[in-house]
């Protein structure tokens, strides 16, 4: 068979490529042709890691944004050698399908309600991709479940319950849990603080009164010494539940303001100086 001249190059098994001008190759079969190829070198770039789901990030941590005009992170080079570091945002060459930065938002919650536990409902607002490809916004109620002994800054995600865009999974949200300001409590890790105003005289002669409790109720407090500067009682077990040993609550320290008198007659400072004298 008279086969047309070939100008470029043709395989050899012996040779590799080789120049053939005005000449043709040819082979019994198909199975001699590919076992005459050597085999190939595989390559040594490592394949794109594929998209994962986000349960919580960090404090301080980065979210890289998306180019969604060629589906790649925008500091992230096609050509780049670098290695792949961790990061909320994935991509996978074979369905070319992004995970969104994870949406955050603060959920408020009393000392009572982090000392106690509840289930909170929140209504979201999120986009929605419907079949024909219109995107539409919809309410959500999510349940969160405060449990005991939570402090600020504890996370909760929902995974994929958030925004949902062509060509990308949908979000996740996540919600951290802050601290309500307490108009008589403050909290310091798993106890409280209370302060106590008190009149000086009876700071000076002891006196008995109601405490109040986180939760509501009062626990009566006796004191019958002189209360001074810095002077402090710690009632156990009135503080915040203790997340790491359940049914454990920290301690009530309680501090103590002393009122002065804004102003004495004469009678009066005569007969502190003969009860006080040189006292102190």
């Amino acid at each position: 068979m008279q086969c047309p001249p070939i100008r470029g190059y043709g395989y050899n098994g012996r040779h590799g490529f080789q120049s053939r001008r005005r000449h043709c190759f040819r082979h019994r079969n198909m199975d001699a042709f590919f076992a005459s190829i050597p085999p190939r070198t595989p390559s040594k770039r490592s394949p794109l890691p594929r998209p994962s789901l986000v349960n919580s990030i960090p404090n301080g941590a980065s979210l890289r944004s998306v180019d969604h005009r060629n589906g790649f992170p925008e500091n992230l080079s096609r050509n780049s050698s670098s290695k792949w570091k961790s990061d909320p945002i994935r991509y996978s060459k074979l369905s070319g399908t992004v995970k969104p930065p994870t949406i955050e938002r603060n959920l408020e919650c009393t000392l009572e309600e982090l000392c106690y536990g509840i289930m909170k409902k929140v209504m979201i607002t999120r986009d929605v991709l419907t079949l024909s490809g219109q995107i539409i916004q919809e309410d959500e109620i999510l349940s969160v479940k405060v449990n005991p002994g939570w402090k600020k800054g504890t996370k909760v995600t929902f995974e994929g319950m958030g925004n949902e865009s062509p060509g990308a999974y949908a979000a996740d949200v996540t919600f951290v849990i802050a601290e309500k300001r307490h108009s008589l409590f403050r909290r310091v890790g798993d106890d409280l603080e209370l302060t106590v105003e008190i009149p000086l005289v009876k700071a000076l002669t002891g006196c008995s009164f109601p405490i109040p409790l986180l939760g509501g109720g009062t626990m009566n407090l006796e004191i019958d010494e002189i209360i001074g500067p810095g002077y402090q009682r710690v009632i156990k077990g009135q503080g915040m539940a203790n997340k790491k040993e359940p049914g454990s609550r920290g301690n009530l320290n309680v501090s103590f303001l002393v009122n002065f008198p804004k102003d004495l007659t004469n009678e009066q400072r005569t007969a502190a100086v003969s009860v006080l004298g040189d006292s102190g």
